[in-house]
Formats: C-alpha cells, structure tokens, sequence
C-alpha cells in the first residue's frame, strides 16, 4: 500500500515524495489506525486523507468548515482527474439529494460536508447506508472548546462516527493546537496518545515582523505599492476598519477588494472569486474571510491590528506562502489593540473561565508584539516546541537598525503627561507640547503649564507619533473606556528620574519582495489565460512554485516536464504543450534580441 501511495502521490499531484509528516499519516491511515494530524498551514494536510481516499474500496467523507473551501478543493481534485464532490447549503434539495445518491453508489471518492449537516436527521441517516473508509476533519481544532475557532456542530462528529455499521478510520487535521487542543481533539474523538503525529509548527518560508510606534497607514500604503503585483491579505479587527482601508487603497489606484460580514453574500462572494482569480491583489479582511482559504500563492499577509491570541494570528499569518516560496507576515502594532481586544472579550458570551483563558491568551500575544527575541521562536514555544535555534530571519533576529537616544524628548513628553495628573488622552497632550493655542486648552488654563510648547519645534503629528512609540513601548499606557486617557506605566519612572535611558529605532522600511523573473511573468499570463477557460482559479492550474520552477528547467519534452514539482500525468496532458510552446516561444525572442 505504501508504495501505491507513492504512485498516486506522482500520478495525480505531481510530487516525487511527501512532505515531513505525510508519510508517517498516511501509513497510519492505510493500516485502519485514527490519527490526529498537526501539521503547519501549507504543510499538505490536505493529501494525508486525499491519497488514502484513492486506495480505499470506499468513500472518504470530508468534514470542512468553509463553503468556499470545498468548491476550491472539488476544483483542484477534479483538475487532477479525482472524482469528488460537495454538499452544502449553496446547492438546491435536489441537487443534494442527487450528490448523496451517487456517492453511495460509489461515483466519488471524497465527499465535502459541512459540520452543521451533521444535525439534520434525514441526512445522517442517508450517510450510513454509504460505504464510508475514512472519516476526515479538518480544521479539528473547532471541536475543542479552548480552540480559538469553537463551533458546536463539531461535537456531532462521534456520534456521527459511531452509527456507521462498520466504524470508518478517522483522521483529525489542524494547523493550531496547543497541547490543551490536542488533548481534548484526541479525547473525543477517543484516539490513542500515541496517535497524534505532529510535524512542528515552524514555516521557514515565512518572515514575521512586528512594527511599533510607526504610522500604519503610511507603512501599509508604502508597502503595497512596491509590492502591487503581488497577492496578499490585510486583516483588520472591525468591519469599519476594513472599510476606510479598502476605500484610501482604492483611492490610490490599488486593486483591492474588500470582505467583512456586513456586506452582501454577493459582494463577499465577489470579493473573494476576484482574489483567487488573481484580479485583486489586495483582500482588506475581517477575520470572517479565509479559514481554509486555499490560494497558494498569497505573499503577504499583513495584521493592521493587533489579533486576540496567538493561534488566531499564526492561522491567519500562515495563509502566506501555502506553495512554500519566501512571504511575508507582518503586525502594525497599535496600543489601542489591547482596549478594542478587551472589550470583544467582556462583550462575548463567554463564561467567565473561559474569559480568564482568553485574557490570558491576550497577554500571550501582547508579549508576542514587545518581544525582542526570535519571533518565530516566540510562536513555537507557544504550541509547546521548542527550537534549536532563533529562525534568522523574522523582523527581530534581522534587525540592523541603529537605536538614537530620545530620552530627553521622553521626558519631555512623561513630564507632560504627569503634569496634567494623568487626566487627558493623548490629543490634548499633544496641543500642550506644541503650544497649540486651542480654545479648549485655553480655557482649562492648561497653556500655563511648564510643559506647555516646550515641543514646538515639532509638528503635531510628530509629537503624537512619538506619543504612540512610547505607548508601544510601554512608557506610557492607556486608561479609561470609549475616550482613553495617558497614564505613566512603571517603566517611565526610572526615566523621568534619569536612570534609564530611552531609545528609539530607526522607523522600519517597506521592501520589496522578490522580483519575478520575465519569463515567469509569460508563464502567469499563460495560466491565468487557461484558468479563465476552464472557470478556476490559477494556483489549481499549477503553484507559482511550480511556475518557478519551468522558467528555471525550462522543460522542453514531456519526460521534462514531468519532472517539475506538482506535474502529474493528467496536467502534462492538459497543459504540458501551452506552457512548453510559450517557454520555447520565450527562448526564441530572447536569442533574436541578443542578435540586435
């Protein structure tokens, strides 16, 4: 069997081995043992039940969260010439009824279904007369209550589990367990300690950086301009968040679209096909839009606010770079993260332990934004790993920037602060240092501070830039409900006193990512022109990775072009002769030129 796999593994997905992990599942699987599988977002959790599915007598029943998932998946099977279908809510009772009887005639070998199905009787009932070898959850984290994704149609699954006749293999996949998840994963779907296999959470393709006390604004439009012909993702905490983004980006000229629950099930759905068919390059998200989002060739994804717990973040931050090519992940870090965070807690219908957990899992990722150690090192001992060695090449173990002394300028500013008795929020102290000659400052007398202008060299939007550097830095915190007021943190007193002295980093740059090659860019045309043709989005035709890859070997027979990563015998077929004739269409402009 475990060479059979091998050969489905090269015939349908183009792969000459499997990936760190996906072996050791898929054996167990072969055998009939339950496993949970832990495996980093891009890690090919996907194949570990996708090639057992094949080698089963029976079918192989996908439990997924997302309908956009699915359909994604169904593409990608079907363009590798697997039978597989879905059903779900977007389908009419007929057309349901109709997939259900032909996957229990056997016409399929991978059935997607949504976990909520799993409460309608008729349905159960019709998926036990199936001949069902494999049960498939993914995104399993959403059957613990201490996941970060809870959802109780989850806790259907072993009950589910246990009507079939003859009781299915199961497998559970997640990218985001702590031990605590995993435990109760393995609990309830009652699956031995020894069958969990976990392949590590780093992803070395992945650069994390945290930027405190810069202008977001100004470092998110700088960095998507260098980089606007290239996908990525900005997550943002509100929907009217998203909503001034998406309209500054656009008034920019950038191609971007937007996604949150406020908006119509038709612009969502817009929104979300635009991106995966490369006519967006930009996506501004709540957290509403992509668990499982499937596009592989996202090469950024950027947090302009602060996420409430870590493995919602390295979720959300893994939907970088699926295809394993060089992305990046990084969170503009605001102190007024940490209020808006708070308050989604005390306004959730939480109990209180699991409030507590949630306050502690907040602090967690605080931590995570005023580390100076290796970011990704921060991220795994999180999950409960350690590593040998800092990655590198995140933003902290990267970081040249030269630090300036400011602390006479700090004092300036905690003096001010202290001055006013703590008692207004960072606008009015801002007036105050400037001298600003406000009515309302005025009139409060407050112009007759000592600290009144003795920042006036400086514009008022310096100061409150620096105001945020030294909040972020924890210098300065933020008190009070809607309309926060500065307060002095036990930080600033040393420095007030002289004792310590303050500095500051150069603001951090936005850079390009790799530049494309000219015939790489041939290549994406190529595909986009064939995914427009067959109606799916471009990474299904073939992974930039793979792209790469042919304007390198630049393959010119069919053994060739077997031989790039992620070509299997049904793609040489569909696709081998138009990207070989446009690489040798490519070679061929290339040597008249040298002639000229």
């Amino acid at each position: 069997m475990v060479d059979a796999a091998h050969q489905a593994l090269k015939k349908y997905f183009g792969y000459d081995q499997f990936r760190k992990g996906q072996d050791q599942i898929i054996s167990r699987l072969l055998d009939g043992r339950d496993t949970v599988g832990i495996m980093p977002t891009g890690g090919g959790k996907s194949l570990c039940y996708q090639i057992p599915a094949l080698l089963f007598s029976g079918v192989t029943l996908v439990i997924s969260p997302l309908i956009s998932l699915m359909k994604d998946q169904v593409d990608a099977l079907g363009n590798a010439g697997i039978h597989a279908t879905y059903i779900n809510s977007s389908l009419s009772f007929a057309e349901g009824k109709s997939r259900l009887a032909a996957a229990a005639s056997g016409n399929y070998k991978l059935v997607y279904i949504a976990p909520e199905r799993l409460s309608v009787p008729d349905f159960v009932r019709a998926l036990e007369r199936m001949n069902v070898s494999l049960v498939a959850i993914d995104e399993a984290h959403c059957i613990s209550q201490w996941g970060h994704d809870f959802r109780p149609s989850y806790r259907s699954i072993p009950a589910m589990i246990t009507r079939f006749k003859q009781k299915p293999t199961v497998v559970a996949l997640t990218a985001t367990a702590t031990p605590h998840v995993t435990a109760d994963i393995r609990q309830m779907l009652e699956i031995a300690p020894d069958g969990v296999v976990a392949t590590g959470f780093a992803r070395d393709n992945l650069n994390f950086q945290v930027i405190r006390g810069q202008n977001a604004d100004t470092f998110l439009l700088d960095y998507l301009k260098k980089n606007q012909d290239q996908p990525g993702i900005v997550y943002a905490a509100t929907r009217k968040e998203v909503d001034r983004l998406y309209a500054r980006l656009a008034q920019k000229g950038l191609a971007v679209g937007r996604y949150h629950a406020g908006l119509s099930e038709q612009e969502r759905a817009s929104s979300q096909e635009r991106f995966l068919y490369d006519d967006l390059t930009v996506l501004v998200a709540t957290n509403a839009f992509g668990m499982g989002i499937n596009k592989s060739n996202v090469r950024y994804v950027i947090h302009y606010n602060m996420p409430r717990n870590i493995e919602a973040y390295y979720q959300e931050a893994g939907r970088a770079g699926r295809d394993g090519e060089k992305s990046d992940c990084i969170l503009l870090f605001a102190p007024q993260d940490i209020r808006l965070q708070k308050f989604f807690i005390d306004q959730s219908e939480m109990d209180d332990v699991l409030k507590k957990a949630e306050y502690h899992k907040l602090d967690q990722m605080i931590g995570y934004c005023h580390t100076e150690t290796c970011l990704q090192d921060y991220i795994l001992r999180y999950f409960g790993e350690q590593s040998p060695q800092p990655c590198g090449h995140c933003g902290n173990c990267f970081d040249t920037r030269e630090k300036s002394d400011v602390t006479v300028d700090a004092q300036k500013v905690l003096s001010c602060v202290k001055r006013l008795r703590e008692r207004y929020g960072k606008m009015m102290v801002t007036k105050v240092l400037a001298g600003a000659s406000d009515q309302k400052l005025l009139s409060f007398r407050l112009n007759r501070l000592p600290t009144y202008g003795i920042m006036k060299d400086r514009t008022q939007k310096q100061i409150s830039e620096f105001i945020d550097f030294l909040t972020a830095e924890q210098y300065l915190v933020q008190q009070g409900g809607a309309f926060p007021v500065l307060a002095l943190s036990e930080r600033s007193l040393p420095v007030l006193k002289g004792e310590v002295k303050v500095l500051k980093k150069g603001s951090v740059r936005a850079e390009r990512l790799a530049v494309d090659d000219a015939l790489f860019d041939v290549l994406k045309q190529v595909r986009k022109e064939l995914a427009q043709t067959e109606f799916v989005p471009p990474y299904i035709i073939f992974s930039d990775q793979s792209l790469r890859e042919m304007s390198v070997r630049l393959p010119a027979t069919d053994h060739d072009f077997l031989m790039i990563k992620g070509v299997g015998q049904q793609k040489l077929e569909k696709y081998g002769r138009a990207f070989m004739e446009a690489i040798a269409e490519y070679q061929a402009e290339q040597k008249e030129s040298v002639k000229f």
